[in-house]
């Protein structure tokens, strides 16, 4: 199996330095009008956490093609 660094713009903070980089009060604020169970377990997928997929998709333009745009409804995590 052939193994390849992934491109810089598919990387993202690792889960540790989400949590380091941002505060609860931080991700209440980001949190506001959308229904979720206010736990520090839920601090690694504070929306900051992850790259604009726009702009990831433009950069990746060459490799990929767009057929298709979704739009997420829901994200389940349990605690």
């Amino acid at each position: 199996m052939l193994t390849l660094p992934l491109p810089s713009f598919l990387l993202s903070p690792a889960r540790s330095e989400s949590r380091r980089a941002f505060a609860e009060a931080d991700l209440d604020a980001r949190m506001t009008g959308i229904e979720w169970g206010r736990s520090d377990a839920f601090l690694d997928e504070h929306p900051d956490a992850y790259k604009d997929i726009d702009v990831v998709m433009e950069d990746a333009a060459d490799l990929v093609s767009v057929d298709h745009t979704l739009r997420q409804i829901v994200n389940v995590k349990g605690d």
